[in-house]
């Protein structure tokens, strides 16, 4: 059932965890240095840049490394099974630390915290760790702190809703003066049988396109020059919200916003209108680089993926955007070992990564979630043929991506500068149209700028060039 409207916090709420936060500030025992660690998507970094706009405002500063800083805070992934492993080893690393040093504070929030039991595990198995919560109640994480501080005992708060309200208004510390994040909607309703995303996220949530316009006027006043819209689905955009815009219409009226680059992840195959590929032909400022993420190359488990489209049609989306669109830079998502695959289906993969021909690729083994129906599957691959598998796979398609990057040798792509190289200080690197990393001879004053690059040669996932003068 569609809502008449994005159902958001109310605006009072979000004044009293502004007053906690003032309330934090004024403490004299309290934690005066922090450090957040991320993991995950780009959702999990713009939710970093929230905490860190809250610990801002809650007094903190932050400090060089986290072994230096009175406070850590996890943010966390759980969409593979590597990802929690290494979060939680990083946690339990700070374990020994807070023995010598027992005024330090660990906090524990993300994703991983929204899976059922993990509350539990928390206190049962990492007594150190003085703060958890979830993705839902981000919001609320100045009170958490304060309670635990002033209490001086362990706060676990992980919110069941399936539908969480969308916070506006919280403060945000972009990581990038030139750079910046908008989410425009939360949550997924694909259910893929291998993806615990929308269980950990809940239902999908549009923000207001009133409210998504306000943002990216007032980053283009503070002189952002590039922005990222964020969302589970971003092609889903509105569907939620009678009378809301479509995605498609979104987009439109961003451009007219005039920020130089507008770019957009992610986005499922199924979603791609016509309507969307038009705007995204005829905009002047949205980047034609799009991340198409396909998973498989075979109908069977397309199928059993629920990816509710198929080769055909995916392959028939690609046709269509290169028709519109003739320069666009593609890369996807592809699983490697998903239950039951055959030999023949994985070749299948294979041959439809060849046919498409992207830029590049992010490879993954296929990971069972706990509570996902995949999980539940016979015919789980055995280690070492899904790791032949993603080995061929991967060896495709850097092939593919060198041939793809000989095709841009002589041409002139424009860079967002964003930093110096670390061996040599003479050396600028940043980010392309198509979002690929571009390395030329510079000066840090180009920093924050989109240059003129020609093209002269190329690495294995990056570009090499002459700046244009």
């Amino acid at each position: 059932m569609k809502r008449t409207q994005a159902i958001e916090l109310p605006a009072e709420e979000i004044e009293h965890q502004r007053a906690i936060m003032r309330e934090f500030a004024a403490l004299k025992e309290r934690p005066h240095t922090y450090c957040v660690v991320t993991y995950g998507c780009q959702m999990n970094a713009h939710d970093s840049e929230k905490l860190e706009g809250m610990l801002l405002e809650m007094g903190m500063v932050k400090a060089q490394s986290r072994e230096e800083a009175d406070f850590v805070i996890f943010n966390t992934c759980c969409v593979r099974e590597n990802a929690q492993r290494r979060a939680l080893g990083n946690v339990v690393w700070l374990k020994e630390l807070k023995k010598t040093r027992p005024e330090l504070m660990v906090a524990v929030c993300g994703c991983m915290m929204q899976q059922p039991g993990m509350g539990e595990q928390i206190l049962r198995q990492y007594p150190f760790v003085d703060v958890a919560f979830g993705t839902h109640n981000l919001y609320r994480f100045a009170q958490l702190m304060l309670q635990a501080v002033k209490s001086r005992r362990r706060v676990v708060e992980v919110l069941r809703e399936e539908e969480g309200s969308i916070p506006e208004e919280l403060p945000v510390h972009r990581s990038s003066p030139y750079h910046a994040y908008i989410t425009i909607m939360y949550g997924c309703n694909n259910f893929c049988s291998y993806c615990i995303v929308p269980y950990v996220r809940g239902r999908e949530r549009s923000r207001a396109s009133s409210r998504i316009l306000e943002e990216a006027r007032a980053l283009k006043a503070d002189g952002v020059c590039e922005i990222m819209l964020l969302g589970q689905n971003v092609n889903s955009y509105g569907l939620d919200v009678e009378g809301e815009l479509s995605f498609a219409q979104l987009l439109a009226e961003l451009d007219k916003v005039g920020i130089e680059r507008i770019r957009f992840m992610t986005s499922h195959p199924k979603d791609i209108s016509d309507e969307l590929i038009d705007v995204m032909a005829s905009s002047s400022h949205i980047c034609h680089a799009l991340h198409l993420p396909v998973q498989h190359g075979n109908n069977r488990i397309l199928q059993s993926m629920n990816r509710r489209y198929t080769r055909e049609q995916y392959l028939s989306r690609v046709a269509l955007l290169r028709s519109k669109v003739p320069d666009i830079s593609l890369t996807t998502d592809l699983i490697v070992g998903y239950p039951g695959e055959t030999e023949d289906e994985f070749e299948d993969t294979c041959s439809l990564v060849r046919e498409v021909g992207y830029d590049s690729a992010f490879t993954f083994i296929y990971s069972p979630r706990v509570g996902t129906r995949a999980a539940e599957m016979e015919g789980q691959i055995p280690e070492e043929v899904a790791s032949r598998r993603i080995q061929k796979l991967i060896a495709i398609q850097k092939e593919i991506t060198h041939q793809r990057y000989a095709a841009y040798m002589g041409q002139v792509h424009h860079v967002l500068v964003e930093e110096a190289s670390k061996r040599d200080e003479h050396q600028m690197a940043g980010k392309d149209e198509y979002n690929i990393t571009v390395n030329f001879p510079g000066t840090a004053d180009l920093i924050g700028q989109i240059v003129p690059v020609r093209i002269t040669s190329s690495g294995e996932s990056t570009l090499r060039g002459e700046r244009i003068l």
